[in-house]
C-alpha cells in the first residue's frame, strides 16, 4: 500500500520531495514525509492500515471525503486506509496537488 501511495504522490507532483523524519529507537526507519514549498503529509504504517496525516488538511477541499479521521481538528486531517481498501486515486492526486498549490501560494505571500 505504501508503494502505491508513494507512486500516486509522485504522479500528482513529480517535484515533490520525500524525506524521512522522526527516526528513534522505537521506530528506526522513521516516518516518510513529503514536501513541496512546505510540508504536505506523512505516512505511518501499522499492522492493518496506513495513516496519511496532512498537517494543514483542514484547509484543503475534500469533495470526495477522503479524510476519514481527525475531522474535528482545526488544522490536520487524516486518511486511514485499511488493508484491502482502495483509495480514489484521482481524488487523492487532486488533494496532493491542492496541498502543493496552497504551499506555493503561502510562499508567494511571504
Amino acid at each position: 500500500m505504501l508503494s502505491q501511495i508513494r507512486n500516486l504522490i509522485k504522479q500528482a507532483d513529480p517535484e515533490i520531495v520525500e524525506d524521512v523524519k522522526w527516526r528513534k529507537p522505537s521506530n528506526p526507519a522513521g516516518v516518510p514525509a513529503w514536501s513541496h514549498d512546505g510540508f504536505i503529509c506523512t505516512t505511518e504504517t501499522y499492522k492493518d492500515h496506513l495513516k496519511l496525516t496532512f498537517p494543514n488538511g483542514a484547509s484543503l477541499k475534500d469533495p470526495t471525503h477522503l479524510f476519514n479521521s481527525n475531522l474535528e481538528s482545526n488544522s490536520r486531517r487524516v486518511i486511514d486506509i485499511h488493508e484491502g481498501e482502495k483509495i480514489d486515486e484521482e481524488a487523492f492526486k487532486a488533494l496532493i496537488r491542492e496541498a502543493v498549490a496552497q504551499n506555493k501560494a503561502s510562499v508567494r505571500r511571504k
